[in-house]
């Protein structure tokens, strides 16, 4: 076990800290040309489109539930609507297309539907409603300071543009480092002591509390959904209920114990609690519902 934890500490350590540096340096190249009013205009939350188009990004990007955070941080500092910042956050590692293509051929084009479905509405109802109770208020306000950066723009030199948008993705990098290096031991020790074997013990089709348990064990443990939708098979030969097998992939794909460490650093924990919340309600309410159409 050990071992294991070893090995899923350097995937981890290479895959994020690769993933990060990647796309902080992407985000911060794009937000140099392209303008924070531009950005507000288009991802406002004042109408519909901007929660629309939130989650048509979120859909695109396969990130993982920790590589949203860089794309995260960018929306914050332009000052994107913040209920389409947190639709986007709760779409990315869950609605995409990788993980939908996997879907189908693994659990079928109704379930899939029903997924999809409830992954993009939950996300628009929770992003709309956190907009109108006014979570933005407990954003950590040092997360939302520009950092000072060269002009960018027609008559700037590219090199420099280049150089500007590598010096903020390090500077985010170090700043979330010993974040992401707690957050790297712990979810390689999860992953290293919890057997596979112990949700198909704890989450057969005979517990009536199976959905939730699944939804609770999925959370704390950091696997994407493409990783996870693979073992569906030799979860379900051990009796294990498609529900929640589905709670497990919403769980674990849209929040995890790393995640939630990084988030502590920019989120107060009310914000941090009503994240955990959202993505509860969709694992169970997806898991149950599954399990009362297709069981």
């Amino acid at each position: 076990m050990l071992g294991e934890a070893g090995v899923m500490f350097l995937q981890l350590f290479t895959e994020l800290t690769a993933l990060f540096l990647i796309i902080s340096f992407g985000v911060a190249l794009l937000t140099q040309r392209l303008p924070p009013a531009r950005i507000q205009s288009l991802l406002g939350a004042q109408h519909g489109r901007g929660y629309v188009l939130a989650a048509g990004l979120g859909a695109v990007t396969p990130f993982c539930s920790c590589s949203t955070i860089p794309m995260l941080v960018g929306l914050l500092r332009a000052r994107a609507g913040f209920g389409p910042t947190m639709t986007f956050l709760f779409t990315s590692p869950l609605l995409n297309p990788i993980v939908v293509a996997l879907f189908v051929p693994v659990l079928g084009w109704q379930v899939t539907a029903v997924y999809a479905g409830l992954a993009l509405g939950v996300s628009l109802l929770a992003g709309w409603a956190l907009e109108r109770l006014q979570f933005d208020r407990y954003v950590r306000a040092e997360m939302l300071a520009q950092p000072t950066r060269q002009a960018c723009g027609a008559a700037a030199v590219p090199d420099s543009g280049w150089r500007a948008a590598w010096e903020e993705a390090w500077s985010l990098f170090r700043s979330m480092f010993p974040w992401m290096l707690i957050a790297m031991v712990i979810g390689a020790l999860v992953h290293g002591f919890v057997p596979g074997a112990f949700f198909a013990e704890v989450a057969g089709a005979d517990n009536p509390l199976a959905v939730p348990l699944a939804a609770v064990i999925g959370i704390p443990i950091y696997m994407r959904v493409t990783a996870l939708l693979p073992l569906v098979a030799a979860f379900l030969s051990k009796g294990v209920s498609i529900g929640a097998i589905m709670a497990l992939t919403i769980g674990s794909g849209g929040a995890s114990l790393p995640e939630m460490i990084m988030l502590n650093h920019l989120f107060h924990w009310q914000l941090l609690a009503a994240f955990l919340v959202v993505i509860f309600v969709m694992a169970v309410s997806g898991g149950l519902l599954v399990n009362a159409l297709f069981a």
